[in-house]
């Protein structure tokens, strides 16, 4: 899902426009922001969803939150049992980053 060359280097094109634009609404509310930033910090670079807590929302909310993420592009999941562990999409996140590059 990765795209985008820097914001300077020309206009975006619809396609990267929606994709990009989808990236950060997903990220633009508070809970999966921080949600976001707590699958990011996590010891090994994953954390099960029965990990995740203290947002301020109820599991089921929770889960209606990272599956969010997911669909943007920004997490990754991998079903281990009855769990689901999720990790960043490190390739999206730094796409995102090297888009609002604004050195010339």
């Amino acid at each position: 899902m990765p795209c985008c060359p820097p914001i300077t280097a020309g206009e975006l094109s619809q396609a990267d426009a929606e994709k990009m634009a989808a990236m950060f609404k997903a990220l633009s509310d508070p809970v999966r922001l921080r949600l976001f930033s707590k699958v990011a910090s996590y010891a090994g670079g994953e954390a099960c969803v029965c990990d995740i807590s203290d947002v301020g929302v109820s599991q089921p909310t929770v889960s209606h939150h990272l599956k969010k993420l997911r669909e943007a592009g920004l997490l990754t999941s991998e079903r281990r049992g009855t769990w689901v562990y999720y990790r960043v999409a490190p390739s999206v996140v730094a796409a995102m980053s090297a888009m609002l590059d604004l050195r010339i």
